[in-house]
């Protein structure tokens, strides 16, 4: 394998990319392939760590993104926007509908540290002793210590022979493997992002392989949405000063937080009206985005 120079790139307006040996050399053997997503968790490990990305948003973000591509593995047609509304609108005893309730896995699979009680919550279709015994016994390699990304695919093997038609479950158990191998407090969609339909029919050493490059795609994405959102956190936090609603620091902290806001959970703004007054202020400002296009039931995110 030939390496190229490293090429870490930082500034005051973004993270630092992964090199570009890591993400431009074609890596053929298991060993080499393996190497680097090893370093591009190290890397990534360090964007997780950095205070300038809002990590809760990039979870969210992210977990909306692999929502979608479970779509696309299940054949079904719904995207962002539409599982965005899938959610964003649900009243208390509302069916969320197949595509609403694996985004709502997904986004509870992340909003909390990562334990079986938390994935039992996101995925209550399974018995918290079943997600428990595939956590634990996520070992293709004999060894419970160590090898993430064995443990992960081990996971996501085993789910998949369980629950074959359930590949949204099986996700967020190999990605929370990964996650809880590598120490990370929460579930970052990783294997998710990049894993394609074709990989999740593979088994033993080509899913080893196909996890391993997954990790690397995956990776790049992350980093990217983390920068991205770093800049946008900082444009919101700069107009931040220039809001004089009351109640508008509890409101500015949601949109650090989800990946899309409804004027309606804006409680602090104390009325309806006044909530959407300030969302209109953010865009004119250019603190945030309107998402959705309409004129009525709008959403917001930065």
């Amino acid at each position: 394998m030939t390496y190229q120079p490293a090429a870490i790139y930082d500034d005051v307006d973004t993270l630092p990319k992964l090199p570009s040996w890591v993400t431009s050399t074609r890596a053929e053997t298991i060993e080499d392939v393996a190497f680097l997503s090893g370093a591009a968790l190290s890397h990534l490990h360090l964007v997780l760590s950095d205070e300038s990305v809002p990590q809760t948003l990039l979870r969210a973000r992210l977990a909306l993104r692999v929502a979608e591509a479970c779509m696309t593995h299940q054949g079904r047609p719904e995207r962002a926007a539409e599982l965005r509304d899938a959610v964003a609108f649900l009243q208390p005893g509302d069916s969320a509908g197949p595509a609403g309730e694996v985004t709502l896995s997904w986004k509870r699979a992340v909003g909390r540290p990562v334990s079986v009680k938390s994935l039992d919550r996101a995925l209550p279709a399974i018995d918290a002793n079943q997600i428990a015994m595939w956590l634990d016994g996520c070992d293709l390699c004999g060894a419970r210590q160590g090898a993430p990304v064995l443990r992960a695919a081990s996971a996501l093997q085993a789910v998949l022979a369980d629950r074959p038609r359930d590949p949204a479950a099986a996700l967020i158990l190999a990605d929370a493997a990964l996650a809880q191998a590598l120490g990370w407090s929460h579930v970052l969609p990783v294997l998710a992002l990049g894993l394609k339909r074709a990989d999740l029919r593979k088994s033993g050493a080509e899913l080893q392989l196909a996890c391993h490059r997954a990790i690397v795609s995956a990776a790049t994405e992350a980093v990217r949405e983390g920068a991205d959102l770093a800049r946008r956190a900082a444009r919101l936090n700069a107009a931040a000063p220039k809001l004089r609603a009351k109640g508008a620091e509890e409101a500015v902290a949601l949109f650090l937080n989800r990946d899309a806001v409804a004027p309606a959970v804006l409680t602090s703004l104390r009325s309806d009206r006044a909530a959407r007054r300030f969302c209109d202020r953010l865009v004119e400002l250019g603190a945030v985005r309107e998402l959705t296009g309409r004129d009525t039931f709008r959403l917001y995110g930065i």
